[in-house]
C-alpha cells in the first residue's frame, strides 16, 4: 500500500511541475494570453456540456443504485442462510436502490428535452452557453446526490438485514433511517430542477 502512496504522489508532483513548467513558458515567451481558460470554453460547443450533464446524471445514478444494490444484497443473501425469514422483507432495501436510478433516469429525460438541434453556422448565443453549463452542473449534481444516496441506502439496507437476522423488532427501526437516506436522492433531482429551470431551448445565432 505504501508503494502506492508514493507513487501518486509522484504522479500528482509531476503532473503539477509540467503546468507550472508550461505555464511559466508561455509567460516569459511572451505568449501568455493564449493561457485563456475563458477564451477555451467559448471555444467548446454548449452542446457537449449539456450531453455530458445528462450522462453523469444517468451513469453516476445507476453506478450508485448498482453499488447500493450490491452492498445491501450481499448482506441480504448471506444473512437469509442463517434465517431465510429476512430474505422477502429486507427486498425493500433493494427496491429503495433502483429508486435512485429511476431518479436519474427521470431527469436525464427532462434534460434531453431542452437539446434541439440549431444551425450552428453562425455560432451559439449566450443562452445556448447557458443551457449548456446548467444542464452540465444539474446533471452532476443530480448524479453525484443519488451516487451517495445509494451508498447510504445500500450501507443502512445492509444494516438492517443483519440487524433483522438478530433480532426481527430492528428492522422498523432502522428502515426509517433507510427512508431518510433514500430522501437525498430526492433532494438532488429538486437540485437539479432548480439550476436548469430558467434555461431555454437551443436556438443558435439568429
Amino acid at each position: 500500500m505504501g508503494y502506492l502512496a508514493y507513487a501518486r504522489t509522484a504522479l500528482n508532483a509531476t503532473a503539477a511541475a509540467l503546468a507550472i513548467w508550461a505555464g511559466l513558458y508561455l509567460l516569459l515567451t511572451g505568449r501568455g494570453e493564449r493561457f485563456n481558460v475563458g477564451g477555451y470554453l467559448l471555444r467548446l460547443s454548449p452542446y457537449m456540456w449539456g450531453l455530458y450533464g445528462i450522462s453523469l446524471c444517468i451513469g453516476l445514478s445507476v453506478v450508485g443504485a448498482a453499488w447500493g444494490i450490491f452492498i445491501a444484497g450481499s448482506s441480504i443473501l448471506g444473512g437469509a442462510v442463517r434465517t431465510p425469514r429476512i430474505a422477502t422483507k429486507n427486498l425493500i432495501s433493494i427496491i429503495f436502490c433502483e429508486v435512485v436510478a429511476i431518479y436519474g433516469v427521470i431527469m436525464a429525460i427532462v434534460f434531453s428535452a431542452k437539446i434541439a438541434a440549431v444551425n450552428s453556422d453562425k455560432g451559439f448565443s449566450a443562452s445556448d452557453y447557458y443551457t449548456g453549463y446548467s444542464l452540465f452542473w444539474g446533471g452532476l449534481a443530480v448524479g453525484l446526490a443519488n451516487l451517495i444516496c445509494g451508498l447510504a441506502v445500500g450501507i443502512t439496507g445492509s444494516n438492517a438485514a443483519v440487524a433483522d437476522a438478530h433480532d426481527q423488532q430492528l428492522f422498523v427501526k432502522i428502515l426509517v433511517i433507510e427512508i431518510f437516506g433514500s430522501v437525498i436522492g430526492l433532494f438532488g433531482l429538486i437540485v437539479g430542477l432548480l439550476v436548469t429551470g430558467k434555461a431555454e431551448d437551443f436556438t443558435g445565432v439568429i
